[in-house]
């Protein structure tokens, strides 16, 4: 499993998920997220992170499908979004997504946001917990949940998140969730690592960057897996993906 890009970490329920990932988000259209999908795998990305919200499922199954590689070797994410919270809604959703994505089954799926207002998250939470029971999701997590929303899911279900997709990066760390999170054995996965392109143009990091012969990106990215932070980067351009 996970032929190229080996660096792997080891969930809270033993299933191992690539450091390195690819996302998605922002590739509207569905032939340009098949194209990028296909241009990751090619590069040795194994992970693929994508939302029903993003628009661009169906785009990523077909990418996935014409990649040419095994399924077992492909660790997919999706996300479970806003309106579609609560037990029936979110299986219903599931559903949905595994139809777009044209997939038997399920690496991660992820609660988008905890949306406190509507008051859903632990009532989808146990969908989740049921998909993981049923075999169709190998992990279930959570996404920008705080540590009070994480509480509620400790404190009310039967599993722990696996994982906490959060905003993080050098200008944002997150210092009190990630050391919740560690004494929880919930491991956190980094989206817009690269601080929405922002921190590209930050002198430290350029500097930091020529020290070691690489470029910002890399710097950053390299920042995450010594920390041991799952982190998905994305990017439409071949260049960059590579």
């Amino acid at each position: 499993m996970y032929s190229s890009i080996k660096d792997c970490i080891e969930l809270n329920n033993g299933v191992k998920m690539p450091i390195l990932g690819f996302g998605v988000l922002g590739i509207k259209k569905l032939n340009e997220a098949e194209d990028c999908v296909k241009k990751a795998i090619k590069y040795g990305y194994r992970s693929i992170d994508t939302a029903m919200i993003y628009g661009n499922e169906e785009g990523v199954g077909k990418g996935i499908k014409e990649s040419g590689i095994k399924r077992d070797e492909l660790f997919i994410t999706t996300k479970v979004w806003n309106c579609d919270q609560g037990y029936n809604e979110t299986l219903k959703a599931f559903e949905g997504s595994m139809k777009r994505l044209m997939l038997d089954y399920l690496d991660l799926y992820l609660i988008h946001w905890p949306v406190p207002r509507n008051n859903k998250y632990v009532e989808t939470w146990n969908a989740l917990e049921k998909l993981y029971k049923q075999g169709k999701v190998r992990a279930i997590g959570v996404s920008n949940f705080n540590i009070s929303h994480l509480e509620n899911i400790i404190g009310q279900c039967e599993i722990i998140p696996a994982v906490n997709q959060i905003e993080l990066h050098p200008w944002l760390l997150q210092t009190e969730l990630l050391k919740f999170m560690e004494k929880n054995k919930i491991s956190p996965e980094a989206w817009s690592p690269l601080g929405q392109g922002a921190l590209l143009d930050n002198k430290v990091l350029i500097e930091i960057a020529k020290k070691y012969n690489k470029t910002v990106s890399q710097a950053i990215i390299r920042w995450d897996i010594q920390k041991n932070i799952i982190t998905i980067p994305k990017s439409s351009k071949e260049k960059h993906i590579a």
